[in-house]
């Protein structure tokens, strides 16, 4: 069954599950169940509810970990904590009503952990936390909210896939049947597998640890089997995880440690009630972690409704392009496009081989799938290794063509937006934008695919005429970075919302224009926030702007 949004429910009396909890002496919780009428009902299906159980079955009560980092981090004074932010570049708010948050930890021995945990990091090859790593992964640990504002590429996966990995060693066994003990929620498929892949890299040394991925676009029948037989970690995309509530295939009753990863995303694709039907339907007893790379009014009324009294942590100015980017305009007629990319990809390559180093990988961005299958074809065509990837495609193709692009077997990606937030690949060089997006956050979320981790990165950008509100944008951003006074541009729904009304009013104002040079000297009448433009020199009319929301 698919998930089916409140509103949109059959208002008709449906039957909803009453939970009362009694202790019991070997301190577990026993859960009965009462019935009763409704006119609505939270996760409900004919045959199953999120928190289904028999009334014989018992439910542990969760454990908050008594954690404690090492005597030298406790007796930091607050002018070091201080200190430390301030070289770490992280910003700290809690509430005035709130115990002020952990210290910053530089060091993994430093944070205490779990003897199994200690040797997948280095495993791993982390050697020392990053900047959000070391501020995050303490707040988590001690069991607080956190709402979390970092950079792309800054380690953030990990700052909360370790401390939650943590959090479930210090619970209860799960049994079949039993739900997870720990919910990641993400927004796309991609996404997923990558936080699912960083989870599984950090408990490769607990044996009995399991971890489940539940997306769209693949076989929920293992799915279901996987999550009956007991897991604890679920890495999932809201709508999928919802149908599996709804069919009773896990619950919700055990977990008691959430992320909300790329929360903006989720809510920009529409994801906004299934998010608050989960958070709403968990246990009271739990803490939620929420994670994002923008902070819109949405994020906020979010974070303010689900997250008891978090600690605010950024990093970095995450709304504004990262100066590890060398960011390039060059403007082309949309004839151009295709003949400039070739030449250009076609000169790196050359240059790759003349210098006898290896080709550098690649992702170049376009508006519209069909477009990306057709550039990907053109590129193949010239004898560069491409592959196409978007919305339009299947799981294992999508699949396949990441495999193929993280193993270096194939150096340029084509790719819609679909790959523009949360792909993680290490060693992207350089991201082509063949077509500009709409806004500047998602201009911001492509290039943030190269320079990452400290990496110095290259971002191209071809435009038109019909791309100069953003492209002004973007003009501004790159001399705030260079005079090192970056500034944050707005970001949620009525920013959006106010950059395409003033694209709108731009693309009106040069029909205008364009319609005074074909009529030639005649009087014609044009308002007053279009008079600045008389001045163009050489105004070209277009064709209508192709959706930009394909995918």
């Amino acid at each position: 069954m698919s998930y089916v949004p409140p509103h949109l429910r059959n208002s008709g009396p449906t039957t909803t599950t009453k939970i009362s909890s009694v202790n019991l002496d070997n301190g577990r919780t026993n859960l009965s169940f009462s019935s009763s009428s409704s006119s609505n009902s939270s996760l409900s299906s004919p045959s199953s509810n999120a928190f289904r159980r028999s009334s014989a079955s018992s439910v542990p009560n969760s454990v908050l970990p008594q954690w404690q980092p090492s005597e030298r981090v406790l007796r930091m004074k607050p002018d070091q904590i201080e200190d430390v932010r301030l070289r770490l570049n992280v910003d700290v708010t809690v509430a005035s009503d709130s115990s002020p948050a952990l210290a910053p930890i530089e060091s993994f021995t430093d944070m205490c952990l779990h003897q199994s945990i200690m040797k997948d990091i280095a495993i791993h090859g982390y050697t020392t936390p990053t900047p959000i790593q070391a501020q995050a992964m303490p707040v988590a640990l001690s069991g607080r909210d956190m709402l979390g504002c970092a950079e792309t590429g800054s380690g953030k996966t990990a700052a909360f896939s370790i401390p939650m990995i943590q959090h479930c060693l210090a619970q209860p066994p799960v049994c079949r049947g039993d739900g997870p003990l720990a919910l990641v929620l993400a927004p796309t498929r991609e996404l997923a597998q990558q936080i699912e892949k960083e989870v599984k890299a950090f408990s490769r040394s607990l044996e009995s640890f399991k971890t489940a991925i539940v997306v769209g676009g693949t076989n929920i029948y293992e799915q279901r089997s996987e999550l009956k037989a007991g897991v604890d970690i679920v890495v999932a995309t809201p709508g999928r995880f919802i149908d599996h509530l709804q069919q009773g295939n896990t619950s919700l009753s055990r977990v008691s440690f959430v992320v909300l990863d790329e929360a903006d995303r989720m809510l920009d694709m529409g994801f906004e009630p299934q998010i608050r039907e989960v958070m709403r339907s968990l246990p009271e007893k739990h803490q939620t972690l929420l994670f994002s790379a923008t902070m819109p009014v949405e994020i906020e009324a979010l974070a303010q409704d689900y997250l008891n009294k978090p600690v605010q942590v950024r990093v970095g100015n995450v709304s504004s392009p990262t100066a590890n980017v060398s960011q390039t305009l060059n403007k082309v007629s949309e004839s151009e496009k295709i003949d400039r990319l070739l030449a250009l990809l076609v000169e790196e390559a050359s240059q790759a081989g003349r210098s006898g180093r290896s080709v550098q990988l690649t992702i170049v961005f376009v508006e519209r799938k069909t477009r990306c299958d057709e550039v990907a074809e053109a590129l193949v065509a010239q004898d560069l290794h491409a592959v196409a990837l978007h919305g339009g495609r299947s799981q294992s193709e999508r699949e396949a063509a990441l495999r193929e692009f993280r193993n270096g077997s194939t150096n340029i990606l084509v790719a819609t937006d679909v790959a523009s937030r949360g792909l993680d690949v290490t060693g992207v060089a350089h991201v082509i934008n063949l077509d500009l997006p709409k806004t500047m956050e998602d201009y911001v979320h492509r290039i943030g695919r190269t320079g990452r981790a400290g990496s110095m990165g290259q971002a191209t950008s071809f435009y038109t005429d019909r791309d100069m509100v953003l492209v002004a944008q973007i003009k501004k951003a790159i001399a705030d970075v260079e005079s090192g006074n970056p500034v944050n541009y707005a970001v949620g729904k009525d920013a959006r919302r106010k950059e395409r009304e003033a694209a709108a009013s731009h693309k009106e104002a040069r029909t205008a224009l364009s319609n005074l040079s074909v009529m030639g000297p005649r009087p014609i009448s044009i308002e007053d926030k279009y008079m600045f433009m008389i001045a163009a020199s050489n105004v070209k009319g277009e064709g209508a702007a192709d959706s930009a929301w394909d995918d």
